[in-house]
């Protein structure tokens, strides 16, 4: 029998999670970098969002994720019936993110758009791959905020159209501009450029699944 490899056990994260906005049915939280969204299968691995929230807030429930490294806003849903309809509005594409990020060089355009199907990869878990034949349609816009001479690299907002695993990571790879601090996806130069992975979820629009007004959260970029 080949020996199993040592499980990942995840440092531990003395962040707190940030509570931006709160009713009855709802929160928004900023969460932050190298904290699980949810608990993993080891139990050195249990601190995650869903763990420390469920102390407070017994019933809360995950509609979405963000990977370990990435920091940023997350909605929580109160009970099963906010998760179900918010997460009709994922399915639907109806919600609005935007991510602050920081790439490797400095981009050329101003604007633009990443069009490349991402598939998993299957002989090299967790990793995902681009692929024509069996990837998902996937669409990342960007837009740029600042080119850095140090680090040298360029400052941008995201927002994914679609929400394909690793979408951000992968399609800043394929042009060539990895996310600074990707243990996934970056040359070893851009890994090493940064303490963290590079990305924030900054902003998260959708409906009020009882009040059917737009929420708009925000969770100030930390870099």
């Amino acid at each position: 029998m080949q020996p199993q490899a040592d499980p990942f056990i995840v440092p531990e994260c003395h962040e707190d999670i940030q509570i931006l906005y709160q009713d009855d049915y709802l929160l928004l939280i900023s969460k932050p970098s190298k904290l699980l969204s949810l608990s993993g299968k080891h139990p050195l691995n249990k601190d995650s969002v869903h763990f420390r929230l469920v102390k407070e807030f017994p019933t809360a429930t995950m509609i979405h994720r963000l990977d370990f490294g990435t920091s940023g806003i997350l909605v929580i849903a109160l009970n099963k019936e906010v998760n179900a309809q918010i997460c009709q509005q994922f399915r639907e594409r109806t919600v609005q993110k935007t991510y602050t990020a920081l790439v490797y060089g400095h981009l050329a355009k101003e604007t633009g758009s990443i069009e490349l199907p991402i598939a998993k990869d299957k002989e090299n878990f967790p990793l995902q791959k681009i692929c024509s034949e069996t990837g998902k349609a996937a669409t990342t816009h960007f837009e740029v905020i600042e080119r850095l001479s140090k680090p040298y690299a360029t400052k941008v907002f995201f927002k994914p159209i679609s929400g394909r695993t690793h979408q951000l990571r992968i399609h800043s790879r394929e042009i060539s501009h990895p996310i600074l601090g990707c243990d996934l996806y970056a040359t070893d130069e851009a890994f090493f450029m940064a303490s963290r992975l590079m990305l924030h979820a900054t902003h998260l629009e959708f409906d009020h699944p009882v009040s059917g007004q737009k929420i708009q959260g925000y969770s100030h970029c930390p870099f």
